[in-house]
């Protein structure tokens, strides 16, 4: 069941998505050569401690960890760990999810490690833009179908790379996954009619080869392209308005 936010749940979502914001910059400030991933998020559980708000991944569904860190060809979900060293020129994505008052603000992006290749800020550009065209043709009365998956795939799909399909975004803001699940590839399935007060992330896992599928590590989390190709990742939530959309983690 989609959930219509009320203007004091519309209120407090924003302020837990701006946490969200404020705790992924300060996730930027972490992230160079020769930083373990459990040392990113020691810091940064304390950092959202200390702005009075809860890591939201932390013992979800049994996650170890407060927030998750994914590393290369890793599309989502990694654990921190202390023995994943960041080295030059890695890809690293730092996804967070702050509950703030009872309220869930998600987002996340992928970061370089120093220098990294040309293919890799390629892949990163490309899937960045994705999102922002997504977003971009939200507004009331639209199907999901046309405003992500229509635009996400067939761009991502110029080149050469491929959309993660069994992974996608999701309704967020009075609990960490709710209704509607965003596909982020052209599906009939994804039928949803977006009304003002629907609140939702859109956050394309786009893999540098035409191979979309993944496999899982032993922990249980950790989701990788099975081909070792690297993946990127950036997420926004959104509010879907009278006139159009908010992007309430911008």
């Amino acid at each position: 069941m989609i959930i219509i936010k009320t203007p004091k749940q519309i209120a407090g979502i924003k302020k837990s998505c701006q946490l969200a914001k404020k705790t992924l910059n300060y996730a930027k400030t972490l992230i160079s050569p020769g930083v373990s991933t459990q040392h990113i998020d020691d810091k940064i559980d304390h950092f959202i401690r200390d702005n009075h708000a809860i890591p939201a991944p932390l013992n979800y569904q049994g996650f170890p960890k407060s927030i998750c860190t994914s590393v290369n060809d890793v599309i989502c979900h990694g654990v921190p760990n202390k023995n994943t060293i960041l080295k030059e020129g890695d890809i690293v994505n730092v996804d967070i999810t702050t509950i703030l008052n009872g309220y869930y603000g998600d987002t996340s992006k992928t970061f370089p490690v120093g220098r990294i290749s040309d293919q890799a800020k390629k892949l990163l550009t490309v899937t960045k833009t994705a999102l922002d065209m997504s977003i971009k043709s939200l507004k009331p009365d639209k199907y999901m179908n046309d405003c992500v998956g229509k635009i996400i795939e067939p761009y991502v799909n110029k080149f050469g790379y491929s959309v993660v399909r069994v992974l996608g975004g999701h309704g967020v803001g009075l609990n960490f996954h709710e209704d509607p699940f965003v596909f982020h590839f052209d599906t009939d399935k994804s039928n949803t009619l977006l009304k003002p007060g629907m609140v939702f992330t859109i956050e394309p896992m786009v893999n540098a080869s035409q191979n979309c599928q993944l496999k899982q590590d032993k922990d249980g989390w950790t989701v990788r392209t099975n081909d070792g190709a690297l993946s990127a990742q950036f997420e926004h939530t959104v509010l879907i308005t009278k006139t159009g959309h908010q992007i309430l983690t911008a």
